[in-house]
């Protein structure tokens, strides 16, 4: 029997025509690698808590959810996560943003070098 692939909110948050992107940390999974903040959905919320949790844990930033984007399942070799991808905007004032996120503009996107589980979300942002 194969297991549930492990659920991930992610929030893809735009503030002009920039994105909010980290870089994966040395000695973690798929290290090196740019990132929307997002992380594991806890039992008590639902994805979207998840992905606002996620980016002031993260980030420091926060946002409020406008949408979600089609759900995507990845196989890693770490995991199997269920991607939920969540287009966010900042509430209020931007604050200085907490290393290692920085916005990036849509047009750099494609340039970064993002999981395979991003990517076709990627393309959509810069397409």
């Amino acid at each position: 029997m194969t297991s549930r692939p492990t659920p991930i909110a992610i929030a893809v948050v735009e503030h002009g025509e920039c994105f909010l992107v980290g870089r994966r940390p040395a000695g973690s999974a798929l290290a090196g690698l740019a990132e929307f903040p997002g992380g594991k959905i806890e039992a008590d919320e639902t994805p979207a808590q998840a992905a606002v949790r996620e980016c002031r844990e993260e980030a420091g930033l926060e946002i409020e959810v406008l949408f979600e984007y089609p759900a995507r399942t990845e196989a890693y070799d770490h995991d199997r996560v269920e991607l939920h991808f969540f287009a966010c905007r900042p509430l209020g004032p931007v604050p200085p943003l907490a290393a290692p996120y920085r916005w990036v503009p849509r047009q750099e996107l494609a340039s970064l070098d993002f999981p395979r589980g991003n990517r076709a979300l990627v393309q959509r942002l810069t397409g």
